[in-house]
């Protein structure tokens, strides 16, 4: 009966780690996929003009990203325009480096950094 236990206990490890090994190489992919030559800026709006978004980021620098006619914007999962932005809403910005300046890819609208919605 000890030998079956064991041979259980072994199967069940081998799946255990099969399991996590393929997780976590699916997840290293979706990673390295995510961000590819994109930086994120990750903070609060400072400020916003028709061409550009300042964001104090979360290490207290201040960051300008350019926005393009092909910008995404997006709140709460649904489709939005840089005018549902406002000053101190949260984001997180996909941005390309283009010519010495970060231009917006995405820009993911979170809440107001003062918790209102």
């Amino acid at each position: 009966m000890k030998e079956s236990h064991c041979q259980s206990t072994r199967t069940v490890t081998r799946c255990a780690v099969s399991i996590i090994g393929s997780l976590l190489t699916l997840g290293l992919s979706q990673s390295a996929f995510a961000h590819g030559n994109e930086k994120h800026v990750i903070g609060t709006v400072k400020s916003i003009s028709d061409h550009s978004v300042t964001v104090t980021t979360t290490d207290g620098k201040t960051q300008e990203v350019q926005i393009a006619e092909s910008t995404l914007f997006e709140r709460d999962g649904h489709s939005a325009t840089l005018h549902d932005l406002s000053v101190g809403d949260r984001v997180v910005i996909h941005a390309i480096p283009k010519n010495g300046v970060l231009q917006a890819h995405t820009v993911k609208i979170g809440s107001s950094a003062k918790g209102n919605p």
